[in-house]
């Protein structure tokens, strides 16, 4: 029985990887298929604006969440076998989240009363603030907690498609920039109504005696201040760089930061699904299958992040070009320096927000991400000066290399095992014979016009991933023959 019950749980997390797999591909092919129509409809300015519009209001979202979007994922995954202690939580976490985005609405609405370049876009500063009301009815974390992502999923999709349609239906002109405001927050965030209406099915909302906010209040504080410091070295570049350098440079860095955030997506998938499983394992004591998908997650990080990060680097110019046309020439090296955080925001993942919160070691979190936040405000103030968005870049780099070292350095006991057993003589190999088996296309003598460079992305792309991922599967490298095994074992049921 016991082994049944492995092979359920293992193939339960299977189904939520590929879940959010599909999910993630939705939130790449938005992007993909939207940025490069509008980047070039609305230009730098443009985007740049609704980017800083969007980073500064991320900040009272901060506020609003209260570290509720961590927190409610691990307490809902703990309390998921209780119908009537979910509900309680569920309600006590929710009217927590209710007041803080009265709070933040009220904060967000004095700063744009007293801030002239805010009252200059006072329309598109309103519009991007909806994200606040979404978040709040949306309860994500709950879904999360419950690992309902064929949901989410199905549900995502769906608001993505209708906000495609939305783009290229309403978009036709530079001043479209808050309609692109409003039409991204619905791709992001306006499912949240769903899921309002459909938490019934979950939870009740009838009262069961006193609320207890007390015992949330700790823990809640200290996600809540993870989330600040994350959300400062996350959102602060592109709001420096425009009260700085103006929006036309958040337009440059926006670009190249645009890339990076859908191969993040690509590179956590897993980890996000790990989270409320991990959580459910310390709570039951489950030990060894907490190390077995932490360790997993690693792995999969390291085979997938690093040739990421390396691809884009090489074909940077042509990614640039590709989705945002020649206007964003200088979005190329912010591009390239920027492009190694991949490999660090997906080990930082795994090593804090799947194994360090799950353990109830928010504070190493909550350190490491304030030496980070530190860090990127200090380089930013020497470096946006003289470097624009390069500047940023570099000071988003240094700034993820202490979040790194300081999450590491405090694990280094418990995932020391993990790390050892990443093949990394194989991913090294594999990388080298990948570019060498696509550089050649990089020199071939194209322009810079959207059809040239994805011609080089579509071959050189085949080239790079089928050598790797060829490399690994003949070295012998453990997850990719698991991968690959998995894949035809499928193949052959359904031949």
């Amino acid at each position: 029985m016991t082994e049944q019950n492995e092979v359920k749980k293992q193939s339960s997390l299977k189904v939520n990887f590929i879940l959010n797999a599909i999910l993630t591909i939705s939130g790449f092919l938005f992007p993909l298929i939207s940025f490069p129509y509008v980047s070039r409809v609305l230009q730098p300015i443009g985007t740049g604006k609704v980017q800083t519009a969007t980073s500064f209001v991320a900040y009272f979202s901060m506020i609003a969440g209260l570290g509720i979007p961590t927190y409610g994922v691990r307490v809902c995954a703990k309390a998921r076998d209780d119908k009537d202690k979910l509900s309680r939580v569920v309600q006590e976490l929710f009217i927590i989240n209710a007041v803080m985005s009265v709070v933040s609405y009220a904060a967000l609405f004095i700063c744009i009363s007293l801030i002239p370049k805010l009252q200059v876009e006072k329309e598109l500063y309103l519009v991007s603030s909806l994200i606040i009301f979404f978040n709040l009815v949306g309860m994500e974390w709950l879904y999360k907690g419950l690992e309902k992502y064929r949901y989410i999923t199905i549900r995502s999709i769906i608001f993505k498609f209708i906000a495609l349609v939305a783009m290229f239906l309403l978009i036709h002109k530079q001043e479209d920039y808050v309609i692109y405001g409003g039409i991204t927050i619905f791709a992001s965030s306006a499912s949240g109504v769903m899921n309002f209406i459909n938490v019934r099915k979950y939870v009740s909302f009838k009262k069961k005696g006193p609320y207890e906010f007390r015992p949330h209040f700790k823990a809640v504080a200290i996600f809540f201040a993870m989330s600040c410091a994350t959300t400062i070295y996350t959102n602060l570049d592109a709001v420096m760089l425009s009260f700085m350098k103006g929006d036309t440079e958040v337009g440059y860095y926006n670009a190249s930061v645009k890339i990076k955030q859908i191969l993040v997506g690509i590179v956590t998938s897993l980890g996000t699904v790990i989270l409320p499983r991990a959580s459910y394992y310390v709570e039951h004591k489950m030990m060894d299958d907490f190390r077995r998908i932490s360790g997993k997650g690693l792995n999969f990080v390291l085979i997938f992040a690093t040739p990421l990060m390396l691809y884009f680097m090489i074909f940077a110019s042509e990614g640039i070009y590709f989705l945002s046309g020649s206007a964003y020439k200088n979005a190329i090296m912010p591009m390239i320096i920027i492009m190694p955080t991949l490999l660090l925001i997906g080990i930082t993942n795994i090593l804090g927000i799947e194994i360090l919160v799950p353990l109830g070691r928010e504070k190493v979190v909550l350190h490491s991400e304030i030496a980070g936040a530190i860090t990127d405000v200090v380089l930013n103030l020497i470096l946006i000066p003289e470097f624009k968005s390069s500047g940023a870049a570099i000071g988003t780099l240094v700034a993820e290399m202490v979040v790194f070292i300081y999450q590491y350095m405090a694990l280094r006991k418990e995932v020391g095992y993990a790390f050892r057993n990443i093949s990394y003589i194989k991913i090294f190999i594999g990388m080298l014979f990948a570019a060498a088996s696509c550089f050649w296309v990089k020199l071939l003598p194209l322009g810079n016009s959207e059809l040239h460079c994805f011609i080089k992305i579509a071959v050189s792309g085949v080239l790079f991933f089928g050598v790797y991922g060829l490399t690994l599967y003949i070295s012998g490298e453990q997850l990719s023959r698991e991968i690959a095994g998995s894949f035809f074992k499928k193949l052959r049921k359904k031949a």
